[in-house]
């Protein structure tokens, strides 16, 4: 099988290890995974902000860079969302017919880093140690758009040395949304502290989700509050095999 790594923006410029931890998981588990360097932004902040034409081109980049490929995998469930559900929009909206269909033919082949490990490579225990109290926050996107439901979870449980605690109302949105946190601060806020209260009350060191956006917004408010609590991506903590947490 032919494995492709988007890392996405987000990852790229702010979480490198994250994009590492994918790898070395796969690379573990038998695989090996491709990094085409033309790869660009999914265009998923264009489209949150109205900018629907420029998209275009971003949409027409990522179905030339990742053709041939059995699977793209992507940390991220924000971007696999958007590739899945907005990408053809984008096309058909602009009357391409060639690019939707190369976009129709590419998207069944775009998966979150859970949905490859769980529904194509069929496994749930890879091998991963990580000795800490930890709990997971489900984000909007792998929820309600992606719907990857327990994927995570079952992934989660079968890590040795893990003590995973249930979040409280873990459904609830942090509060980030992208540019929801920048035009709507107050809001934003309110929720944030609803979701770092639900958190400190499982008493976990370290809390996880399938995208570092909510994990930045998260885990920027349990620092200025000095909780200790730290934040890790689903994938380092299945790339772990040494209990490390810093």
């Amino acid at each position: 099988m032919r494995i492709a790594l988007f890392i996405t923006c987000f990852n790229d410029t702010m979480f490198p290890r994250t994009g590492k931890a994918v790898v070395a998981l796969l690379e573990r588990l038998g695989h090996t995974v491709d990094f085409p360097q033309a790869q660009a932004c999914c265009g998923q902040l264009h489209l949150n902000t109205g900018y629907r034409p420029q998209t275009l081109p971003m949409v027409r980049r990522f179905t030339e860079v990742f053709a041939g490929y059995d699977a793209i995998v992507t940390p991220s469930a924000s971007c696999a969302g958007t590739i899945r559900h907005h990408h053809r929009t984008v096309a058909r909206e602009h009357g391409d017919t060639a690019l939707a269909t190369a976009v129709d033919q590419i998207t069944p082949r775009v998966y979150e880093l859970s949905e490859l490990l769980v529904d194509v490579l069929g496994v749930t225990d890879v091998g991963a140690y990580f000795p800490h109290r930890v709990t997971y926050h489900p984000t909007c996107h792998s929820l309600r758009m992606l719907r990857v439901g327990d994927r995570p979870l079952s992934l989660l449980r079968a890590v040795k040395g893990i003590d995973l605690v249930e979040l409280p109302s873990a459904e609830s949105c942090c509060g980030f949304g992208g540019t929801f946190a920048l035009k709507n601060a107050d809001t934003s806020h309110a929720m944030l502290a609803d979701k770092m209260r639900h958190v400190q009350a499982t008493g976990a060191e370290v809390v996880t989700a399938g995208d570092n956006s909510c994990l930045l917004h998260i885990g920027g408010g349990l620092s200025r509050l000095r909780t200790g609590i730290g934040t890790r991506h689903l994938a380092e903590i299945l790339a772990s095999t040494d209990g490390a947490t810093r």
